[in-house]
């Protein structure tokens, strides 16, 4: 169910991906059921990007849609998907249903596969993006579904502004965070603040990340400043968290030096097999 006022806009963009997909598994048009574009389609593609080295597969939902997948049974999918293959945008909620089950599929395949799950989790760009839809909150349902146990997921820029959110959720055995994005949306205090935050609950679950590109660039101001300044700030953020907490008495030199590794390298490495 896509929150983008142009709907149609949306879909199109989707089915030209699809378009891509198509071609890249040779298949002439889109499969007339659910069933075989499960089986012609989703997972192909998946086992071809795993084939060719892919570690996750990324959701960029909350810029179309909120959040909020809810269990879906695959009769009520087929039905909606039964609308799309004819080639026009589903009713928005029997949509939402068909969009809710293929996201549990992809998850459960991608645990299957071996692949991480990255979803855009808080802030986004844009004047039509829905900040309430992308809370991390929103996918319980999901992170606590007994079936995607052997998925593991990362909630991409730590959910911004409800990282606190993230800090608890970071309790599930299959959820990660980075704070990606955070970089540039606050400052190295600020930033620190967040950081110590998911460190003293569960610092094997926090990723570092930067994400910042050049979309206005300067003659002054290119992409080597930028790429810069968000691993600048990710290194002195994490560096006063972590002095912070030693100076509280919370850890010694020797652990702080261990869980800027972890933070830096290690949790990424064991997370995605390095």
């Amino acid at each position: 169910m896509a929150e983008n006022p142009d709907r149609k806009l949306v879909f199109l963009r989707e089915e030209m991906l699809l378009g891509r997909y198509l071609t890249d598994l040779k298949l002439s048009t889109v499969p007339a059921t659910l069933d075989e574009y499960l089986k012609q389609v989703v997972t192909p593609t998946l086992e071809c990007q795993k084939a060719g080295g892919a570690m996750a597969v990324k959701f960029e939902a909350a810029y179309l849609r909120s959040l909020d997948f809810a269990p879906a049974t695959e009769a009520e999918a087929r039905a909606a998907y039964s609308e799309y293959f004819r080639g026009s945008p589903p009713e928005s909620a029997r949509y939402k249903v068909l969009q809710d089950f293929l996201f549990h599929y992809i998850a459960a395949e991608a645990g299957r596969l071996g692949i991480v799950v990255h979803i855009h989790t808080g802030a986004g760009c844009g004047g039509y993006f829905k900040l309430s839809g992308a809370n991390p909150v929103l996918l319980d349902s999901m992170i606590n579904d007994p079936t995607l146990r052997k998925t593991k997921f990362v909630l991409v820029h730590g959910g911004p502004p409800y990282t606190q959110v993230t800090a608890f959720l970071l309790s599930k055995p299959s959820v990660y965070a980075d704070f990606s994005e955070q970089t540039w949306l606050y400052g190295v205090r600020a930033l620190a603040t967040n950081i110590r935050d998911w460190l003293e609950w569960y610092p094997e679950k926090v990723l570092f990340g930067t994400d910042l590109y050049p979309d206005t660039p300067t003659p002054e101001i290119g992409w080597e400043e930028i790429g810069w300044q968000p691993t600048d700030v990710s290194r002195r953020a994490l560096t006063l968290a972590l002095t912070g907490m030693m100076r509280d008495g919370e850890i010694t030199r020797e652990r702080a030096l261990e869980l800027a590794c972890m933070a830096l390298h290690d949790n990424a490495a064991k997370l995605y097999g390095f």
